[in-house]
């Protein structure tokens, strides 16, 4: 069974460390800093073997080098990024599997948030870390990739099994949740996951991760079919993919 150490950092990031028990081989994911990562593995006594990024923005990398220096893990991340991730030891494409001990791990290509982002989808599991494409009751901005780039990304998410751990980034959940309350007021589900949120949030408790199945029941961005959400933006004969485009720019707005 693996063991994930969710370290927060900076204003609203997450960075993961995982540790597999079996062989004692470590990976951390998107790293924005290194001292505290260093902190966790010493007070665990565990080594760093791996930094896996899911795309080169400074908050997910910025502790890659020092990690590298102090360490000599490797580092994996997107063979489209690996010209803009600083360290890069393994470049990656769509597809590929890659080992943390005897745990496989997919890599799913996901651009949109970026062009090079990449996800990490731990089969025996049941987790993904999905960096900035997929937020707890939201989804990244679209920095460089376009809607229909990033609508194909969040498909293949939503193929994984619903009780997949989405492990995202940030802490954005709160504020996801209440403008997914403009767009689907009579959610039940959502009333109700919101109301939970904000009580986590005020004891200071993190609300990530979610799973796969809160997020296919609450998320707008994975919500294409709602009737209520197509009736509020008024979009009841479009494409999906239409539909994600608007909620996705009435986001950047909210």
């Amino acid at each position: 069974m693996l063991k994930i150490i969710q370290i927060p950092v900076l204003n609203d990031n997450y960075i993961y460390l995982i540790h597999e028990p079996v062989s004692k081989e470590t990976a951390v994911v998107d790293p924005a800093l290194a001292e505290p990562v260093l902190e966790v593995l010493e007070n665990k006594g565990w080594s760093l073997n791996y930094i896996y990024n899911t795309h080169h923005h400074g908050d997910h990398v910025g502790g890659n080098l020092e990690l590298k220096q102090k360490t000599s893990c490797k580092i994996f991340a997107s063979a489209d990024d690996k010209l803009r991730i600083p360290g890069v030891d393994k470049a990656l494409k769509h597809g590929d599997k890659i080992k943390l001990g005897e745990h496989t791990v997919n890599v799913i290509a996901t651009p949109g948030h970026t062009l090079g982002h990449i996800v990490y989808h731990f089969t025996e599991n049941n987790s993904l870390f999905c960096g900035d494409t997929l937020f707890s009751m939201g989804c990244g901005r679209l920095f460089e990739g376009s809607a229909e780039q990033m609508w194909h990304s969040l498909l293949l998410i939503k193929q994984l099994p619903k009780q997949t751990l989405i492990y995202c980034a940030h802490e954005y959940t709160q504020a996801n949740g209440e403008f997914a309350l403009t767009l689907e007021p009579n959610n039940q589900l959502l009333l109700d996951r919101l109301k939970q949120v904000k009580q986590l949030r005020t004891d200071n408790i993190a609300t990530v991760p979610s799973t796969l199945e809160q997020e296919l029941a609450t998320n707008p961005f994975l919500r294409e079919d709602s009737l209520e959400i197509k009736s509020t933006i008024n979009m009841a004969n479009k494409t999906t993919a239409e539909i994600f485009k608007k909620i996705r720019a009435l986001k950047d707005n909210f």
